[in-house]
């Protein structure tokens, strides 16, 4: 099982586009792969249509008051499953500051869904606990990057993070997101970025078919699988592959 987290200190930076389109390719490769969202905000779910069965289920995970494997539920798509957030999930720091090993937590939990290929983490931005949680359990995390002088300085912030909280730093896996080619900034920043090879090659531009999943309530390659947005998600995907699995 390989676990992904996608995931920045900022919000609006596309990262749950990524986790919906990646994992949507990951289980058109016939990877058994399951969303786990985590965001109270909740929107993984809402793209793929599923609601939390229980009341309060994200706090009740953590507490071990649900098995983390029944609260997996089928998508609409093959070999693609979600564990859906809800609002519950603004609290787990709370909760795991009165859990001794509190930093272990989400990887203990993991531990028993050893029955997926891959899992993708669509975290909320900041970093807390849970983040140090996510940090400690994900093989990757893969942060998409809006490539803007503010969105970079989040960036480096997390690098330093990592290094000043002695956290593996080869898990940090960054790709450009967003991008506006309109904008010769966004170039600049980018050839800046690729000369000191921190990103991959491959990025996801700032489109409106990408926008519109949350019209559609549905992956990009459902509605728009012939355009250049669904291309570049599947250039990234390859990307991935390559170096991740």
């Amino acid at each position: 099982m390989t676990i992904f987290a996608l995931y920045n200190l900022k919000g609006g930076v596309g990262k749950t586009a990524a986790a919906i389109n990646l994992a949507y390719l990951a289980a058109a490769d016939v990877y058994k792969t399951l969303i786990w969202d985590l965001d109270p905000q909740g929107s993984s779910s809402f793209y793929l249509k599923v609601q939390a069965n229980n009341k309060n289920e994200t706090k009740k995970l953590f507490a071990e008051e649900i098995d983390v494997k029944d609260a997996a539920q089928d998508s609409a798509f093959e070999n693609l499953w979600i564990i859906p957030a809800d609002i519950s999930a603004r609290n787990i720091d709370t909760l795991l500051s009165d859990i001794k090993h509190s930093k272990r937590k989400l990887k203990s939990l993991l531990a028993n869904l050893k029955e997926y290929d891959i899992v993708i983490l669509d975290c909320p931005p900041g970093i807390s606990l849970l983040h140090e949680n996510i940090f400690n359990a994900a093989d990757y995390i893969l942060m998409p990057n809006i490539p803007t002088t503010l969105s970079i300085n989040s960036f480096e912030m997390v690098s330093a993070y990592f290094d000043d909280n002695g956290l593996d730093k080869s898990k940090l896996k960054c790709f450009f997101s967003m991008v506006d080619h309109r904008k010769n900034l966004h170039h600049e920043v980018m050839q800046q970025f690729y000369r000191d090879k921190l990103f991959f090659k491959n990025y996801i531009p700032y489109l409106s078919d990408v926008e519109k999943m949350g019209i559609n309530q549905q992956p990009l390659f459902e509605y728009a699988n012939s355009s250049y947005a669904a291309q570049c998600y599947r250039d990234l995907w390859h990307e991935v592959k390559k170096v991740c699995l």
